[in-house]
């Protein structure tokens, strides 16, 4: 005959509740979390300090100066955002820039620029779509402007009347109508 083993309930003042358990999962997420943003120092950077659509690395900063000399010199300079990946390869190599004849960038300079705008732009859907040439044809640029009334012809000259802080390359910065 097999023996019955009585288990011992503990008292109701020694059982612990959900609320403890809760609350220690709290504690420890919260220990977790500020020791991960201590070690990695995460730092949030003000959108008024940023000025560009993105934030660039050190690394790529030299890409980003060389673009703006050499493409900003004629035309505000367009947020690599804004055009695919190819369009950009496109833009560097071809001498016609747009109707105009251009001198071409030459390595080194021409490989930095394109480091640059290959990191901070989008690549464009293999066979879905044609590479745009033109910002109006873009849909990224699409993307970036929901419901905004895109005057047609697009000319780079109509960026500043909602970006008033193109000749900085600074598009976060509105016009008052528009914030």
């Amino acid at each position: 005959m097999p023996t019955k083993i009585k288990l011992k309930r503990r008292p109701k003042s020694q059982t612990r509740s959900p609320f403890f358990l809760i609350l220690l999962i709290l504690l420890w997420s919260l220990a977790m979390g500020w020791g991960l943003a201590t070690i990695t120092s995460a730092q949030t950077i003000p959108t008024e300090e940023i000025g560009t659509v993105d934030v660039v690395p050190d690394r790529y900063q030299l890409g980003q100066e060389l673009y703006l000399e050499n493409c900003a010199s004629c035309h505000i300079g367009i947020p690599p955002a804004v055009l695919p990946t190819q369009t950009w390869q496109r833009v560097l190599q071809d001498s016609q820039h747009y109707g105009v004849t251009i001198k071409p960038l030459v390595d080194p300079a021409r490989l930095i620029v394109w480091q640059y705008l290959q990191v901070f732009s989008r690549s464009q859907l293999k066979d879905e779509e044609e590479i745009p040439y033109r910002i109006s044809e873009s849909r990224y640029f699409k993307a970036l402007h929901p419901q905004v009334k895109i005057p047609r012809p697009l000319e780079l000259s109509s960026c500043a009347g909602c970006h008033t802080g193109v000749n900085e390359y600074n598009f976060r910065t509105l016009s008052p109508e528009w914030q």
